[in-house]
C-alpha cells in the first residue's frame, strides 16, 4: 500500500447520546458509506442494525439517520467512534495510521454511561491505546467489552453468532436499570 492509496479522513459527525444513555458503542471510524450518509453503520451489508434489532425483538430500523438515532436512544444506547481523524485506505481498519482520538472522556462527563462496547478487534485496540489512558487520567473507569465486528468482512460469524455475542449489551442495560426486565433473553444465569 502506498501513501497515495490512503486518505485523510475526519469523522464528520458527532456522537449520538442523551442523559438516559447507559452504554456507549464505539466503532473505529465511519466507513465511506457511513461518512456519506452522515451516520453510524450505514453500509447496507453491515449487520449492526439487524443485531441490535434482534436484541430488543424489534424490526430493523429503516436506514434513515433520524430513525436509527431514535432507536439507539430509545434503548439507552450512545453511539460514537474511537477515532476523530486518521489516514485510512478505503474502509480497512488494518490500514489506519495517524490517529486523533475522539473525546470520550468529555462524553462520559456528561452522560451516565457505565459500560463501553467496542465493535471489532481494531476498535478495541485503538480504544485501549488512544482513549483509555485519557479516561483513566480524568478518573473515568467504565467497563469495556470488545465485541466482534458486524462488518461483512467478518464472514466467519453468522448473524445468529453475532446476536449471541452482542447479548452483553442487553445485559448491561438491564443491570443499569433493573426496572426494565429482559423479557425474552436468557443470559444463562
Amino acid at each position: 500500500m502506498t501513501a497515495a492509496s490512503t486518505t485523510h479522513v475526519t469523522h464528520g459527525f458527532g456522537p449520538v447520546w442523551d442523559d438516559q444513555s447507559r452504554v456507549l458503542i464505539l466503532g473505529s471510524i465511519p466507513s465511506p458509506s457511513s461518512r456519506e450518509a452522515g451516520f453510524y453503520y450505514m453500509f447496507p451489508r453491515n449487520r449492526f442494525w439487524p443485531v441490535l434489532a434482534a436484541l430488543f425483538d424489534q424490526p430493523v430500523p429503516e436506514p434513515d439517520p433520524t430513525v436509527r438515532a431514535r432507536f439507539a436512544l430509545d434503548h439507552r444506547i450512545a453511539l460514537w467512534d474511537v477515532i476523530q481523524e486518521c489516514d485510512i485506505h478505503g474502509a480497512s481498519d488494518a490500514s489506519i495510521t495517524n490517529v486523533v482520538p475522539t473525546d470520550i472522556a468529555g462524553l462520559l462527563a456528561r452522560a451516565p454511561i457505565s459500560t463501553i462496547f467496542t465493535t471489532g478487534r481494531k476498535a478495541g485496540q485503538l480504544y485501549r491505546r488512544y482513549c483509555l489512558p485519557n479516561l483513566e487520567k480524568k478518573g473515568h473507569r467504565p467497563t469495556m467489552i470488545n465485541l466482534p465486528s458486524t462488518s461483512p468482512a467478518n464472514a466467519a460469524m453468522s448473524l445468529a453468532d453475532l446476536i449471541k455475542a452482542y447479548l452483553p449489551i442487553r445485559k448491561a442495560l438491564d443491570e443499569a436499570d433493573p426496572r426494565t426486565p429482559s423479557n425474552h433473553i436468557d443470559y444463562g444465569k
